[in-house]
């Protein structure tokens, strides 16, 4: 046969007539674990087996999770982040309130421990100006002036010293400021620690 521009095929760079063109055969691929396993999780991935749960379990209220490794690794790193946040929140309280304030330490040596002394006045209510409480309470130092704009807030003067103070969010903290004696919600940003 006489090849030409439309009776020929190319095979690696030869020309070859479609009688003697070579054939790609398949090669068997054998059934070892791994292509299996392979096999059974593309099963398991498949969106017809998917479906086919979805609808067996859909009047029950909940749907089937895979506990894969990249879900069991997804959880690990959540359950670490989770317990990262938690002790570096706990850290800086603990830091925070470690020991009473030197001038109030012998005080607290020589007074016998009595809970009423330290209870919280309700808001509006005036608390004793220059007792600061013997575990060190948190105490502040308003660095600007603020004028309460609630009834439940406190109003500060750059300089007022803010006793009992308890962080409520990111933004605010309740505590009593000694110069007035009103106890009542500041904002954050507007005091420093003492």
């Amino acid at each position: 046969m006489a090849l030409s521009m439309t009776t020929y095929k190319g095979f690696e760079k030869k020309p070859y007539c479609s009688m003697h063109y070579p054939k790609t055969s398949f090669t068997i691929v054998a059934d070892t674990p791994e292509n299996l396993r392979l096999k059974q999780q593309s099963m398991l991935n498949s969106q017809a087996l998917y479906k086919e749960d979805f609808e067996k379990n859909k009047g029950k209220g909940f749907s089937v999770v895979a506990d894969t490794p990249e879900m069991q690794r997804v959880k690990k790193t959540q359950d670490q982040i989770s317990h990262i946040k938690y002790h570096e929140d706990f850290e800086k309280s603990r830091i925070r309130s470690d020991a009473p304030p030197p001038e109030n330490r012998q005080d607290y040596e020589e007074q016998p421990s009595n809970p009423e002394r330290f209870s919280q006045p309700p808001v509006g209510q005036t608390c004793p100006a220059a007792v600061a409480p013997p575990s060190g309470g948190k105490r502040y130092q308003a660095v600007y002036s603020y004028t309460a704009a609630d009834a439940d807030e406190v109003s500060l003067q750059e300089g007022d010293l803010i006793l009992n103070v308890e962080q409520i969010d990111e933004g605010w903290m309740f505590g009593c400021n000694q110069r007035t004696g009103q106890r009542g919600m500041l904002p954050a940003n507007y005091v420093r620690p003492v």
